[in-house]
């Protein structure tokens, strides 16, 4: 089966902020040369710390941001040299689901002017039926008719990113990058929303890119999850056997920091030294051997290459699965 979306060496720096006193300009990558595939109807999880690149691989994806270089194919079509009126159409092909539901809205406007004005953009309705196909967008997503005249303000977070979600949905996309969706909401409410995430993409036969920095969430939503850092994908695999027994020591203490509900029992934990090394001066060799506990001298001096080490096990680490062990 071809992918429905496959992205090439897709990367994008930024300049940093300069100090008082000007200086050279210094500019960091924030995603560094990232390739992955993702086929109808499957959910790729895309996880890593805060700050890893993860929110801009999807802006970049949906030319939010422009690339500095790489490949973003659709359909077998490269988006980034697109021009906007060609890039029009496709568009409505994808959407995006934001982390935060009290800014992605707008406040000014009412709730059925916000699910509608997709469908009016794209010529999807007219005045005369647009309200009706509002109200079943509302209803997909556990809303009534009651709220179409409201603002954005009288709703709960989880109500807004139920509406978030509906004005996604509006233009019937094929692809959703959802960034987040529910990190910024209660416990209780997230289990709502990743359910009713689960339920339309049944209905809809939607493929999703779920952005996520919760390992817990990703494991209930995903089959396969692709793990980033500093800027680059270090490990991609099925969700079932990443979590069992990962590939990369970055995804190994990743997933020993996920709280297990199992009282009484205790489980080693692999605690990473020091901090994130900073985009503007990345490590030589690995950019993660400054932190990992296996890292040998050829770790400090080359640096991986993200490669097949087994079936469908992919892993950019010199030593990949050697220290792995199982962790269910």
């Amino acid at each position: 089966m071809n992918p429905l979306l496959s992205v090439r060496n897709l990367t994008k720096s930024f300049a940093a902020a300069q100090g008082p006193l000007g200086g050279k300009e210094q500019r960091f990558r924030a995603v560094d040369n990232i390739s992955f595939d993702l086929a109808p109807g499957e959910t790729l999880g895309l996880v890593g710390e805060s700050g890893c690149g993860k929110s801009t691989t999807g802006r970049l994806i949906l030319r939010l941001l422009e690339a500095d270089s790489g490949a973003v194919f659709f359909h077998g079509e490269d988006l980034v040299p697109m021009g906007q009126k060609e890039l029009r159409p496709r568009r409505r092909q994808m959407q995006m689901i934001f982390q935060d539901p009290f800014s992605s809205l707008n406040p000014r406007c009412k709730i059925g002017d916000i699910v509608a004005e997709p469908l009016l953009i794209h010529g999807l309705a007219t005045s005369a039926t647009v309200k009706n196909l509002v109200i079943e967008l509302l209803a997909t997503v556990g809303l009534g008719s009651d709220i179409l005249d409201r603002y954005p303000h009288e709703f709960s977070g989880g109500q807004r990113q139920r509406i978030g979600i509906a004005r996604a949905l509006a233009v019937k996309p094929e692809l959703i990058i959802a960034d987040e969706p529910v990190s910024a909401l209660d416990l209780s409410i997230q289990a709502q929303v990743i359910n009713l995430l689960d339920d339309i993409q049944q209905q809809f036969g939607l493929t999703y890119l779920f952005i996520s920095h919760d390992l817990s969430v990703v494991e209930h939503l995903c089959k396969r999850v692709a793990v980033m850092y500093l800027g680059r994908i270090i490990e991609i695999a099925p969700a079932i056997e990443l979590y069992r027994a990962p590939f990369h020591p970055y995804t190994e203490a990743l997933l020993q920091a996920v709280p297990r509900p199992i009282p009484g029992r205790q489980h080693k934990r692999i605690l990473l030294q020091g901090e994130i090394p900073s985009p503007l001066f990345p490590p030589a060799g690995c950019h993660f051997h400054p932190r990992c506990i296996y890292a040998r001298p050829v770790c400090r001096e080359l640096s991986p290459v993200l490669v097949e080490h087994a079936p469908t096990r992919f892993a950019a680490c010199h030593f990949a699965g050697e220290f792995s062990r199982n962790l269910s």
